[in-house]
């Protein structure tokens, strides 16, 4: 990043809050229209994580109430994508804990993305962690396009919240996926304790890897976890923040995912006027959302004041 650029960060970051989600709304308008768009994901192998990131219930090195099950079977995965699509989302999305995938569960996995491009017609993301190419080659041919891994915040900070693997390993299998053909999605939590100045590190780091899209998720404190009793950030802050991605990366999906309701709570709107424009619905991982029909009305409102 040259001064010039970082000049201009400092003069966004100097703008009354009126004044950046002014700028940023217009950013979005300009470049994306009033586009907005749904996902959905299935928890489809929970629990028993060997990583220690410090956010996750689902992680063993923690004691949690997260429910603990191997790989879903295809009959239960494809009728959840066939309830996403219902849903109105156009991307659906198998997670799986853990730190990657073993060959035996990339072929499982492979069917059941397989079994979905038979039957329903959305377009298919996979979450599965640290990965290499040639799974990912695998999983692209099985109708895979885009795969998620977040950053989840800066390089300084990273080892705050996960020792178990390391920023580099991160940035590798994004690229592998990028290497393999796949659209890439990657993002990152606000709260964990991170500074402005990781937010705004993450977003450089994601215009420099020219992601697809960006889901921002917000810190849900819960018990058992490291973060648990951590303070939230005030609502003022966080849409500052997503509106400096907004500025940052013009032309991708800045998604809201999980603890967005818990984060934002009457101010979800406000977080679209700083340039948002995707929702995940339908619930998280391991947390009820909204129900669908509020967020598709929100959609629909969000879209007429952008027009």
């Amino acid at each position: 990043m040259d001064k010039e650029n970082r000049q201009e960060i400092e003069r966004w970051r100097q703008l009354s809050t009126a004044e950046l989600l002014a700028r940023a709304t217009a950013v979005k308008v300009a470049n994306r229209s009033d586009s907005f768009s749904f996902c959905s994901i299935i928890n489809a192998k929970s629990g028993k994580c060997s990583e220690d990131c410090r956010y996750c219930v689902q992680s063993a090195h923690y004691q949690t109430d997260a429910p603990i099950y191997p790989l879903k079977d295809t009959a239960e995965i494809v009728a959840a994508a066939e309830a996403a699509k219902e849903a109105g989302a156009s991307r659906f999305s198998m997670v799986t804990s853990g730190r990657g995938l073993t060959a035996a569960e990339v072929e499982a996995v492979a069917e059941r993305f397989a079994a979905i491009a038979r039957r329903v017609e959305i377009k298919l993301c996979g979450s599965f962690g640290i990965l290499d190419r040639d799974a990912l080659v695998r999983l692209k041919a099985a109708g895979m396009c885009r795969y998620h891994h977040n950053l989840e915040t800066s390089e300084r900070f990273f080892p705050e919240v996960t020792t178990t693997h390391t920023f580099a390993d991160r940035i590798a299998t994004i690229q592998a996926a990028q290497e393999a053909g796949l659209e890439v999605c990657a993002g990152g939590i606000f709260g964990l304790g991170e500074s402005e100045d990781d937010r705004i590190e993450m977003a450089l780091r994601l215009r420099e890897l020219a992601v697809d899209s960006v889901p921002l998720n917000f810190l849900i404190p819960l018990p058992g976890t490291p973060l648990a009793g951590i303070e939230p950030l005030p609502i003022r802050e966080i849409v500052r923040s997503i509106a400096i991605f907004r500025l940052l990366l013009p032309k991708v999906c800045i998604r809201l995912a999980g603890g967005r309701e818990t984060a934002l709570e009457d101010f979800l709107a406000t977080a679209f006027q700083a340039g948002a424009d995707g929702m995940m619905i339908g619930g998280y991982l391991t947390q009820r959302g909204r129900s669908v029909e509020a967020d598709r009305k929100f959609a629909r409102e969000m879209q007429q004041f952008w027009a």
